[in-house]
């Protein structure tokens, strides 16, 4: 089983659900969180650089110039990443942003996978999109 974390805007590029550090981002870009909140989200943005590894590859194609649309899902045995989703999605609700867990046991076709997470690309059908 895989989860992914979401809010209710549909992102340009994988035409899936954003992801919630997405969401973050744009709400700091906009001004939106206080000091003490921006501090605190960039060291939780840390400790997942430290915690994930970075996917090398987010197409199906191996072309340099290939539309990188592959979404990332924890597996769900990543309890410790899991746990500060939750956190952070509490972030997002506080100001007024939807978010919800998506699971499934199909995200798409896999282009890179690790011990806490994979990366895949949906498939046609529009299966973990988490959008209708």
């Amino acid at each position: 089983m895989f989860v992914r974390f979401v809010v209710l805007e549909r992102d340009e590029h994988s035409c899936c659900a954003q992801g919630v550090f997405q969401a973050l981002y744009g709400l700091r870009d906009r001004g939106a969180l206080l000091d003490y909140e921006v501090e605190w989200f960039r060291e939780t943005t840390r400790w997942f650089d430290r915690h994930l590894g970075t996917p090398a590859r987010l197409s199906r194609s191996s072309r340099s110039h290939a539309q990188r649309n592959a979404i990332c899902w924890f597996r769900h045995t990543a309890r410790r990443h899991i746990a500060k989703m939750w956190d952070l999605m509490a972030l997002l609700e506080h100001h007024g942003v939807a978010s919800r867990m998506l699971a499934t046991g199909r995200p798409g076709y896999v282009v890179y996978e690790d011990a806490h997470q994979l990366a895949a690309v949906p498939f046609r059908n529009g299966a973990g999109r988490g959008i209708s």
